[in-house]
């Protein structure tokens, strides 16, 4: 906790940011442009825009927000058969929150609950689990959605599940990799040039250090793993500026008293006992080989992709730039619904509405009013 204090600490902040600007300066005058780096976590995403931070260096450093939101990247295809789901007759519907207000092509999903469908917010997937075992006659489906942060735990409600022979519970799989869409990203002549990397800080306590090897060694790319305090991200960028001005490519784990080498080893043999890669369909950047996790077969009856037969159409078309916006490509500014026909009380898209999303972060804490 004193840590925690001291690396949102005002005279340590203002102190690293001078310092960074300092750095983003040099670097301008030796290579005739700003730097550009690209924050791949949400939770990174929100922390730059709330403190400050993103609108103090935008002169000197160009902070881009990557597909780390992961309501924001989920493919409006599977946000529709998820809203299409709650129409089954006897079942229970259980989500995180974020996903509530998501637009589908015709509703929401809490537009479905005040129309009387059962869909409960819970908190974990181990809540869904126990709703299943108190509602024996109802099919009870919970929403996966996430990253390597999150799916471990849908392992251990599908092993929680098993273990009390539960016939009624399942989880609807559409989960998100970071190693698969990192390297789309960077193997895509369309894609933004980028100098480096703001690694997420959660999702490296799953994967580890070692995990992003492949940057450096197949990209040239370097990478920092990070917090989300004030200091803890200016140190991240002022790393990362150092490597670039040395000519150097490495990754660095900035957030060492969280991540280790190998990660979490106890989380990882769980993604391997119960899941699968598959392929995975993304806002924006349409289906990537094997980003995503799914159900083994031998728990086949705990997916409710097989369990559920779910018919939907083409989604509906809008202005929304929500798929352009998690590949890095342009601001929320330059969406032209921002700020005007989309808003938090009125989203169009799900960055407006996730808690992690780039369009949230900029209309709370950058737009000018």
């Amino acid at each position: 906790m004193a840590n925690m204090e001291l690396f949102s600490e005002p005279t340590l902040t203002r102190k690293s940011v001078e310092a960074v600007i300092d750095l983003a300066k040099r670097f301008k005058e030796e290579k005739g442009r700003v730097p550009v780096f690209m924050e791949v976590c949400g939770s990174h995403t929100m922390a730059l825009a709330k403190t400050g931070i993103k609108t103090r260096l935008k002169e000197y450093v160009q902070l881009i927000a990557g597909p780390g939101c992961p309501v924001c990247v989920t493919d409006q295809k599977s946000i529709d058969a998820m809203i299409q789901l709650s129409e089954e007759p006897n079942t229970i519907l259980c989500t995180f929150g974020d996903m509530m207000r998501v637009p589908g092509s015709k509703a929401t999903l809490m537009k479905a609950k005040t129309e009387g469908k059962d869909i409960r917010v819970v908190y974990s997937p181990l809540d869904s689990v126990k709703i299943a075992e108190e509602n024996p006659d109802k099919e009870v489906v919970f929403l996966g959605i996430g990253f390597e942060t999150t799916i471990p735990i849908l392992a251990l409600a599908v092993r929680d599940a098993a273990s009390k022979g539960l016939k009624n519970y399942s989880v609807w799989m559409t989960t998100k990799l970071v190693e698969p869409v990192l390297r789309a990203l960077l193997s895509s002549e369309d894609e933004v040039k980028l100098d480096g990397f703001l690694l997420p800080g959660h999702v490296s306590v799953v994967l580890g250090k070692q995990s992003y090897g492949y940057l450096a060694e197949e990209f040239g790319m370097s990478g920092v793993i990070t917090g989300f305090e004030p200091v803890q991200l200016l140190s991240a960028i002022y790393k990362l500026l150092h490597l670039q001005l040395e000519t150097k490519v490495k990754i660095i784990n900035d957030y060492t008293y969280v991540v280790s080498d190998t990660g979490n080893v106890v989380a990882q043999k769980l993604l391997e006992e119960y899941l699968e890669a598959d392929d995975e369909a993304w806002r924006g950047m349409g289906t990537i080989p094997k980003s995503g996790l799914v159900l083994k077969e031998r728990y086949a009856q705990y997916d409710a992709r097989k369990k559920f037969t779910i018919s939907i159409g083409e989604p509906r078309v809008t202005k929304c730039r929500c798929g352009e916006i998690v590949r890095g490509l342009i601001t929320p500014e330059e969406c032209v619904l921002f700020n005007k026909g989309c808003t938090p009380s009125n989203p169009i898209g799900p960055c407006m509405v996730s808690s992690e999303g780039t369009c949230a972060a900029h209309y709370q804490f950058m737009r000018e009013v």
